[in-house]
């Protein structure tokens, strides 16, 4: 089993050849901007070869790039247009279900490339030397460049990891370059069996993650400091965007950089902690696909304000970058994540599965302060069927943890009840 990461490199360049990488990344987002509009005016395509044969020559003597860059500019704008013309069409299922009114408008002009991020293929636009050196191609030729970083991802560099694309991203502020490098690790594949442990991990607003294991013994990790940092820089970003001035947009990009880095920062974080926490565990996450769009909201003038409010903490906060941070950390440390149906998680009694409106007991044991991280840490070793659900649907059974009765209930507890 192999895991892809990002080793972030440092680049101790020249002023020369700081000059020679930003003329490069300029050419080469003028080249994204070009063929975007190429791909947009001949029926928004979104064949990489193509684009590629339409555009490869204008490339070339427009914009001088090599060979190698004159082909990753259509494979990349081709891909753009392959995840727009995916939301089309998932908006207009979700249109003709009568889920949303609004119309995607993705596609409704080309897009435009801002960031000027260069995407480097290994072999043909950058190979690492024998020493912690990087050679780069730009449109002058190669440079030869020193480099900086963590001491895991240099190691992995140099000795056993995979290495794959790279990008070179210049740090506005401080005018400094960082090479994005793609590692790919391997590891011997998770055995249910040796992972003696269990832990659900549920996630929300008030708590940002709560950790519970069979034992109930639960990690809390609040985020109200957090969300009240967040709801300032939504408050700020709202001013700024009602300015509408050159100054404000610039100010716009400080505050969103500001905001994103923190949402990131506390995520790090708490996976890291909890996959510290419960080494070599079996990890249930909530599948919260399409959460917002199944989630019965109160919307526009009908909503109140604090209604509005939660809309839009739901609406903001990123669930699925927390669980993808679980989930290689915990590759990475001997654990495994698996993906658990978040449907009843928060209604279900943990001990016997009796479901209703809000967490109560049917089996006279004590409600937990959160009844879905432990609904989550018994379901991965429990049987396919769903607690609230009697055991008799003919899916095949999976092992069970010791203590627990026929259909995942605590042994001398009731059995669970049929809805």
């Amino acid at each position: 089993m192999s895991t892809v990461l990002t080793a972030k490199l440092k680049l101790h360049a020249t002023p020369d050849q700081r000059h020679a990488l930003r003329a490069t990344q300029l050419a080469y987002r003028d080249a994204l901007n070009y063929v975007g509009r190429y791909a947009f005016a001949h029926g928004k395509l979104s064949n990489a070869v193509a684009l590629q044969d339409g555009t490869y020559q204008e490339i070339r003597a427009r914009f001088g790039l090599p060979a190698q860059m004159a082909c990753s500019v259509p494979r990349q704008v081709g891909a753009t247009y392959k995840t727009l013309w995916t939301k089309v069409k998932a908006n207009s299922a979700t249109r003709a279900a009568g889920k949303t009114k609004k119309r995607y408008r993705g596609l409704d002009q080309a897009p435009k490339y801002v960031s000027p991020t260069l995407t480097y293929q290994l072999g043909h636009d950058y190979t690492f030397k024998t020493e912690p050196q990087v050679s780069l191609l730009t449109l002058n030729g190669r440079v030869i460049v020193p480099y900086t970083g963590y001491a895991r991802p240099v190691a992995l560099i140099q000795h056993s990891a995979r290495i794959g694309a790279a990008r070179l991203w210049r740090h506005k502020p401080r005018k400094q370059f960082y090479l994005l490098v793609s590692l790919e690790i391997d590891h011997p594949d998770p055995i249910p069996e040796h992972h003696q442990r269990v832990v659900g991990v549920d996630v929300g607003q008030r708590y940002l993650a709560v950790a519970t294991d069979l034992q109930n013994h639960m990690a809390f990790f609040p985020g109200n400091e957090t969300r009240a940092k967040a709801d300032h820089y939504a408050r700020l970003r709202k001013r700024w965007q009602h300015k509408g001035t050159r100054a404000a947009t610039r100010r716009l990009v400080v505050i969103c950089g500001r905001e994103r880095r923190l949402k990131q920062e506390r995520h790090h974080r708490i996976s890291r902690r909890v996959v510290d926490a419960y080494p070599h565990s079996l990890i249930g996450l909530e599948n919260l696909t399409h959460i917002r769009e199944r989630a019965r909201r109160k919307h526009g003038k009908k909503a109140t304000v604090k209604q509005r409010r939660a809309n839009q903490h739901a609406a903001q906060w990123a669930f699925a970058e927390l669980h993808s941070y679980i989930a290689y950390k915990a590759l990475l440390a001997g654990s495994v994540a698996v993906e658990v149906d978040a449907y009843h998680t928060s209604q279900a009694c943990p001990r016997c599965g009796y479901t209703a409106g809000t967490l109560r007991v049917h089996c006279g044991a004590q409600p937990p302060r959160e009844g879905a991280a432990v609904h989550l840490s018994g379901v991965p070793l429990h049987t396919p069927c769903r607690f609230d659900r009697r055991a008799h649907c003919g899916a095949e059974k999976a092992a069970r943890p010791a203590g627990l009765g026929e259909h995942g209930c605590l042994v001398g507890t009731p059995r669970c009840v049929e809805r």
